[in-house]
């Protein structure tokens, strides 16, 4: 999806990134790809490689792979558009996590399991 999303764009070169080294060094030919059912994805990635000056495909280990995995669920998540133009995603990385610059603390107040504590003893909600 993602290249076909890139010729409709009309970009010339791609970069690919994978945390399966398999799936990676198949794409690439350096080893053959002999599962039946990955044959027709095979063929499918290279055909669409002929739309491109250059295609390079990388892997990127899964203990390195957060931004790529995070980018392939926002990717799952949306319908390819077909021909409607897509912005380009402005990525920027943090020194911490998001949630982290979310979290704010209150003063005097009860524990996060108060509420239960409270129920379980008195079976009453407030």
């Amino acid at each position: 999806m993602g290249m076909n999303i890139a010729i409709d764009q009309d970009m010339e070169e791609l970069i690919i990134l994978g945390d399966s080294d398999l799936i990676i060094q198949q794409a690439q030919r350096d080893w053959e790809t002999r599962d039946v059912k990955l044959i027709s994805y095979r063929q499918h990635v290279e055909d669409l490689s002929k739309w491109f000056k250059s295609v390079e495909f990388r892997y990127i280990p899964r203990f390195h792979n957060e931004l790529a995995d995070a980018l392939a669920t926002l990717a799952s998540m949306l319908p390819y558009p077909g021909n409607v133009h897509i912005d380009p995603l402005e990525i920027q990385i943090r020194e911490r996590h998001g949630y982290c610059n979310t979290v704010e603390v209150e003063l005097n107040v009860q524990p996060w399991y108060h509420d239960i504590k409270r129920f379980l003893k008195t079976k009453e909600y407030p």
